[in-house]
């Protein structure tokens, strides 16, 4: 029997759980307990969140305790994208780019926005989870890339030599994806009322310039923020690149493969600590609780909120890496943080992401009206409550058993058969069970919403707000 196969059979227990705990978590018609504030259950949340937690505990008990192993799968059938595709994806991007910007030029201010359509809603979401399950679309859709291409272009067309890549630091490794994913962060979460477009015309002008001193393919490998965290979260899905970002080439492989192969630094460990952590933070500082405590900060103070927190996260992660070893770290707690992205970021997904219909008709926000949709306001009624909890109990779950058998396949593979190897893998185990009961508590919380008279912009990538508009939370004012 495969390792693979084994992983199936040892794991069924645990898919059970899952299933079961979902069973619980669909609302009753009639019932004592609620969710949100207006899913009504047949039990307290306390019950959800023991549940989610048991499940998440026996799935590390069985792998650990049957000491799991499973085998990289050999390589799968490459296949090469079609030209006309690629050349679609890039045209898709370069597009996105230029409507920013000239809305940053010329624009004004509504519900035509495309900066935070394409940036928050489409890219941070939506081309997440296709790298994440389907493969690496960003390689193609990145403007950065295209613009140093097109730009490049120009140059020979006029003549002129461009001058030799230096080589990039070794030193250096992903610790810029990293930097650049904490400025982003700090965008999203603390001051969401940014510029956007010139923040991306100056990130543009950083990128290419980093792309002219160390190459292209070089810097999206390690330096460019975007490029390393979608390759990341590719690391889960159906296909992988074969050779360097922009490559036509793909090979087909199992999903949830790529987690047990690869290598794994420190900082890419870390930019998944801080994925990771952000959401969660997005999730909690959205609370009644966590409202009473710090109420709503100037951008100093939820600055210092979210470094801290940030902080603490990092620094469990890397504390649990040193028992472990990156590799089984980042191979555990990427699938938490996709599922993570996913209980909090869908319905955004699914409902500001109709924000597009008021684009195409006022493209540069001048008051026009040229569809008839500049005035169409995002329905989130078709999305049952119900439904929304399930799903977000589903793949926290779900994220974290995927997680638990990941972590500790890639930990014995590097442990051998030292004795032991089993004990040191329990601090994770315990820290995905902390993950699992913090953030579905979050998003059973009823959500505090900032008034518009404290002036602060409208937040651009709410996550725990979005199920309040499709029925599954309660805004408090």
């Amino acid at each position: 029997m495969t390792g693979l196969r084994r992983v199936r059979r040892l794991t069924r227990p645990a898919t059970l759980a899952i299933v079961g705990l979902v069973a619980l978590g669909w609302p009753a018609t009639v019932a004592a307990h609620s969710l949100s504030g207006r899913l009504e259950t047949p039990l307290p949340l306390v019950v959800y969140l023991a549940g989610a937690a048991l499940a998440v505990g026996l799935s590390f008990a069985f792998v650990l305790l049957r000491d799991v192993r499973a085998d990289v799968p050999p390589p799968g059938p490459v296949t090469r994208v079609p030209r006309p595709l690629v050349l679609a994806l890039r045209t898709v991007g370069l597009i996105g780019w230029l409507w920013i910007v000239a809305q940053a030029i010329i624009g004004g201010s509504s519900d035509a926005d495309v900066a935070t359509l394409f940036l928050w809603v489409y890219g941070w979401v939506l081309v997440a989870i296709l790298s994440a399950v389907a493969g690496p679309v960003w390689t193609w859709l990145d403007p950065f890339a295209t613009l140093n291409d097109l730009g490049a272009a120009a140059l020979r067309r006029a003549g002129v030599r461009p001058m030799a890549a230096a080589e990039y630091p070794a030193w250096l490794g992903e610790w810029p994806a990293v930097a650049g994913l904490i400025v982003v962060v700090w965008l999203e979460l603390v001051y969401p009322g940014g510029n956007l477009g010139l923040i991306l015309v100056g990130y543009t002008g950083l990128t290419l310039a980093a792309m002219a001193q160390w190459g292209r393919d070089p810097w999206r490998e390690h330096g460019e923020t975007f490029s390393v965290w979608f390759a990341t979260l590719g690391r889960l899905a159906r296909f992988e690149l074969v050779g360097r970002p922009g490559s036509s080439t793909v090979r087909r492989r199992p999903f949830l493969s790529g987690l047990l192969g690869g290598s794994w630094s420190v900082a890419l460990v870390v930019l998944v600590a801080v994925g990771t952590g952000s959401i969660l933070y997005d999730g909690l500082s959205q609370t009644k609780p966590w409202f009473d405590a710090f109420g709503f900060p100037a951008v100093p103070g939820a600055t210092l909120l979210l470094a801290g927190f940030l902080g603490l996260i990092i620094a469990l992660v890397v504390l649990v890496s040193r028992l472990v070893g990156p590799a089984a770290m980042g191979a555990g707690l990427l699938p938490i943080a996709f599922g993570y992205l996913l209980a909090h970021y869908l319905t955004y997904l699914l409902v500001d992401g109709q924000r597009i219909l008021v684009a195409i008709s006022d493209p540069f926000q001048l008051g026009w009206d040229l569809f008839g949709t500049a005035f169409y306001e995002p329905q989130g009624d078709w999305l049952p409550a119900s439904l929304v909890w399930t799903f977000q109990l589903a793949t926290v779950v779900g994220g974290h058993v995927a997680g638990a058998w990941a972590g500790h396949v890639v930990a014995a593979r590097s442990a051998g058969r030292v004795q032991g190897h089993r004990l040191r893998q329990v601090p994770l185990a315990v820290v995905m069970v902390i993950l699992t009961v913090t953030t579905l508590w979050s998003l059973g919380q009823a959500i505090v919403a900032e008034p518009a008279n404290a002036g602060a912009v409208e937040r651009a990538a709410a996550t725990a707000a979005m199920p309040a508009e499709s029925g599954a939370g309660e805004a408090v004012p």
